[in-house]
């Protein structure tokens, strides 16, 4: 909830007026440009209809113009909490902070259209960021989340983790501003999460609340609105660990974590790779944890071991 949430917010319109425009992001090295990063935030289930267009227009055309590939969640799937759905966008650097830009512009439209000339020029776009990333974003002291701050004159704030939902490991970081202040502002967000090794292999469960939740928004566990969700919880609540040669680990995760992505996707169960160096005891084969019902780990479990068995095929030859 919003009184709750870790608040490092600025208040540009009361502070000191800057004689000069605000310092430009420092631009990313050529390195994170290149390689494929993603980045979730949400929307609400009408406005995701704007973001689609008719048959798909719009997203295939926002697609074309930033070359990152857009997925949302499906309808009525929900983040933990919320009635928002869940927009990825993966790919280099530079197209998925494209993508971002062309759908936060079209967002802004709409409300322009729907509202006229009172529209408030600062609005909010919540990130959907995992847990363990959440530190370097609020740097040492907060130190790292008031430079950004300063720099983007955005307002960001980090929402405490929210323990009352299975399996939910990721926290909202919501950037308020104009277009140009969320804009740097997630572009710092951004580059700063690029920046950790783990980051893109975090992308293997994009929608995994769908899957947990079953495409339905419950309340927190144990609460009035969480009979089906305590029902089935168990069901979800198996999991099995295997072990994956570290040479095979890229193959198996796929370019900026498609393969895993698709297979979370197809099968409904949450896969997670342990990282680099944390090995099955007494063997060099990294952990791959996967959770969800008996049927989705059998089903995600044959789906790694076929991308292993062409792995190996291809080292053969």
């Amino acid at each position: 909830m919003e009184s709750n949430e870790t608040s490092y917010v600025s208040s540009p319109e009361l502070g000191p007026k800057r004689s000069s425009p605000p310092p430009t992001p420092k631009s990313p090295t050529s390195d994170s440009l290149e390689k494929p990063t993603y980045i979730r935030f949400l929307v609400s289930n009408a406005a995701a209809g704007s973001v689609i267009g008719k048959g798909g227009s719009t997203i295939t055309d926002f697609q074309s113009q930033s070359g990152a590939r857009i997925q949302l969640s499906r309808n009525q799937e929900f983040f933990p909490g919320t009635t928002d759905r869940i927009i990825m966008i993966s790919g280099p650097f530079d197209d998925v902070l494209k993508a971002v830009e062309l759908i936060l512009s079209k967002l802004l439209s709409e409300i322009h259209l729907e509202e006229g000339n009172d529209v408030d020029p600062r609005t909010k776009v919540r990130l959907v960021v995992p847990n363990s990333f959440c530190g370097g974003i609020i740097g040492k002291g907060g130190a790292t989340i008031k430079s950004f701050i300063e720099e983007s004159q955005a307002g960001i704030k980090i929402s405490p983790q929210d323990n009352n939902y299975y399996g939910l490991n990721d926290r909202l970081v919501t950037v308020t501003g104009t277009l140009d202040e969320q804009m740097r502002a997630v572009d710092l967000i951004l580059l700063k999460l690029s920046e950790d090794l783990h980051y893109p292999q975090s992308v293997n469960v994009p929608f995994s609340y769908a899957a947990a939740y079953n495409g339905v928004n419950y309340g927190p566990a144990g609460g009035g609105g969480g009979g089906k969700f305590q029902n089935n919880k168990e069901e979800r609540s198996n999991s099995m660990t295997i072990g994956i040669a570290d040479e095979h680990i890229g193959l198996v995760v796929g370019r900026g974590g498609r393969n895993i992505m698709d297979i979370s996707q197809a099968t409904g169960a949450r896969i997670k790779i342990s990282d680099r160096g944390d090995f099955m005891s007494g063997t060099t084969d990294r952990k791959v944890t996967i959770t969800g019902s008996q049927r989705a780990i059998r089903a995600a479990e044959a789906m790694i071991m076929q991308k292993v068995a062409y792995a190996s095929e291809k080292s053969v030859n």
